[in-house]
């Protein structure tokens, strides 16, 4: 996106399971488009969500079974009885669940179980334009539905293990052998490719609505992949894999500041000699399809398509990796060519950026990420303050889903640092730092400024949405029904005015 494609405009960032249910979990029915007309009321123009993708083991958006996959669990119940594909009893079943939090133990048994209905009798009933458009469906998206499906499948008839602990032909099959099980799991891989089709149905019906409310949506893609994904399974020459499918290498971040061992992700590396003979189509495909379902592309870990950190397959930490260099402007300049000058991503250039890190981020001009969290880490200057930023082709945050709420974050730094905030603020010790801090991004000159919903609703350590490096206990914050209200619409209309934002 260049500077000038930029609006000066403002969001919320919140995730589609956040949202208030009678069903356990978020999801696209009728809180999202309330939540639309709240921004909308509110003078916000944007709403940031996480990745899409249909979730793995550990619930984490940015581990999925597939990058281009939708995610099930944000199908509406209440949208299926309006087609007649769920019964009233049915939705009737839902387990007892805390409205502040996602049970997902609970709740994925249940809303799966409810998909399985909606498919058996979906199958059994004469739904003449419903399958018309599930058809067609099925016709356009063909070059990943079929390998999901299919790899989902699969999954079932293991029991859920990893595909590397499939047997051999399963789990390097040829094209015969991938057509006959296509044959003999119809009924499975018809189910998978069913549940996508309603998933996207619901999501493009939203987003419609979103756009027409002048609200614009920034979606997120992890850089890497899960290893255990249809992506990696189907397209196995793409990625730094041994004859038998097993990495060779890893994906990582090294030791720094935070972390004596650096970060071992695990995730499998790109086969990047391969995905060049092939003109990079996997990537254009990828970004092709997130641009059809999103307005915005905010790309996790932009700095790894300049040198990733590859760590190999077995180490315990990421200590003894070592930095590779990736085909970065190559890879852009494709997908622009294939897609268009103006590409309307967001890098995420957190953590040790380097000089040609920048130099890939500037030369398409995509937006960098300002987080003022990170400014007040110490009681020194930082490029993180709103003072020292030298450009508006940027995106200020007041905090991440990486990040503590703001509340939550405020409380736990140390004395000096606290003071610095209420000085750069100028605000008292009983003042509502969250407040302050989305006032201070909005203010600042960033073309787009983004705040999680806690801090809108000022909401403290209970509502952080993801603690890295801690396995348990993430991406199950959930908001009340009544949480938002007609003040809050007010008073972030008013600033967003006041800062020429609305």
């Amino acid at each position: 996106m260049s500077t000038a494609s930029l609006p000066r405009i403002s969001g919320i960032l919140l995730h589609p399971t956040s949202l208030p249910s009678p069903y356990g979990i978020g999801d696209l029915g009728q809180a999202a488009y309330n939540f639309v007309n709240f921004l909308e009321a509110s003078g916000q123009h944007l709403w940031q969500i996480l990745p899409l993708t249909h979730t793995g083991y550990g619930d984490s958006p940015y581990q999925s079974f597939s990058a281009f996959a939708g995610q099930p669990l944000l199908i509406s119940p209440e949208l299926l009885y309006g087609l007649h594909l769920l019964t009233e009893e049915e939705l009737s079943t839902c387990p007892a669940a805390e409205p502040e939090y996602v049970d997902y133990g609970l709740i994925i048994p249940w809303k799966l179980s409810l998909l399985k209905k909606a498919y058996k009798r979906f199958s059994k009933t004469e739904h003449t334009i419903l399958y018309t458009k599930y058809q067609a469906f099925c016709k356009k998206n063909s070059d990943w539905l079929e390998d999901y499906a299919l790899f989902m499948a699969l999954k079932d008839v293991h029991d859920g293990k990893s595909w590397l602990e499939w047997e051999d032909a399963y789990r390097m099959p040829d094209d015969a052998f991938k057509n006959t099980l296509k044959a003999r799991l119809s009924e499975e891989t018809g189910y998978y490719s069913f549940i996508q089709f309603l998933f996207f149905q619901q999501w493009a019906q939203l987003k419609e609505y979103a756009n027409a409310h002048g609200v614009r949506i920034i979606g997120d893609i992890p850089i890497f992949v899960s290893m255990d994904s249809a992506d990696v399974w189907a397209n196995q020459h793409l990625f730094q894999l041994d004859t038998k499918g097993f990495p060779t290498a890893v994906a990582g971040v090294p030791p720094d500041y935070f972390s004596a061992t650096g970060q071992l992700w695990g995730n499998p590396l790109y086969e990047w000699n391969s995905h060049k003979r092939e003109g990079y189509s996997w990537w254009i495909s990828r970004i092709a399809n997130q641009l059809e379902i999103l307005d915005i592309l905010r790309i996790d870990h932009f700095r790894g398509f300049e040198a990733y950190w590859a760590v190999p397959y077995g180490e315990e930490t990421a200590v003894n990796g070592e930095w590779i260099k990736a085909p970065g402007k190559s890879l852009f300049t494709a997908i622009q060519d294939a897609l268009g000058d103006e590409l309307p991503i967001i890098a995420e250039d957190l953590g040790v950026i380097t000089p040609e890190v920048e130099s890939l981020r500037d030369t398409f001009n995509f937006p960098g990420m300002k987080v003022l969290q990170f400014a007040f880490e110490d009681t020194g200057e930082s490029t993180f303050l709103p003072h020292h930023y030298t450009s508006p082709n940027c995106v200020c945050y007041t905090g991440t889903h990486d990040n503590d709420t703001t509340k939550g974050w405020y409380e736990t730094l140390k004395k000096d640092c606290r003071k610095k905030v209420r000085r750069y603020l100028n605000i008292g010790k009983h003042d509502c730092v969250s407040l302050h801090m989305i006032r201070a991004c909005l203010a600042s000159t960033a073309a787009y400024a983004v705040f999680p919903l806690q801090d809108v609703l000022d909401i403290g350590k209970e509502g952080r949405m993801n603690t890295p490096g801690v396995a348990a206990g993430n991406w199950n914050w959930r908001f009340l029904p009544d949480a938002l209200t007609k003040k809050h619409a007010k008073r972030l209309k008013k600033l967003s005015q006041l800062y020429g934002r609305y």
